[in-house]
């Protein structure tokens, strides 16, 4: 089962553009399990953002896994601890991850999710 590493971006994706993550997840790797880095959780309680309160309600429905790290180096410590994919749209994390041979899930033509 592919493992995938979700980000404070991808937590607000079905919030911004109605999307159903689990579905279009569900659709683009078939059965996968989804995880939150601990830290992305205080990132989410301490964003002024219109969609954080829903989207940390959202991270506590999957796995949490506990990081020595913060921020983008926590969803990367995270992805290689599980040797799993990262859902992202931040363009900066998206590249550090390629380089380091991570595959990515991200958006595309608004509501659809490819990986590369």
């Amino acid at each position: 089962m592919q493992t995938v590493v979700l980000d404070a971006n991808a937590l607000l994706m079905p919030f911004e553009v109605r999307i159903n993550l689990d579905l279009a997840i569900s659709g683009l790797l078939g059965d996968a399990r989804c995880v939150v880095p601990g830290p992305i959780l205080g990132e989410l309680k301490r964003l002024d953002h219109r969609f954080a309160k829903a989207a940390l309600e959202l991270a506590r429905r999957y796995e949490v896994i506990q990081t020595e790290n913060t921020g983008d180096k926590a969803v990367l410590e995270a992805a290689l601890r599980t040797d799993g994919c990262v859902l992202t749209n931040d363009r900066e994390l998206r590249s550090s991850l390629r380089k380091l041979g991570i595959r990515v899930i991200h958006l595309r033509s608004g509501t659809h999710l490819v990986i590369d």
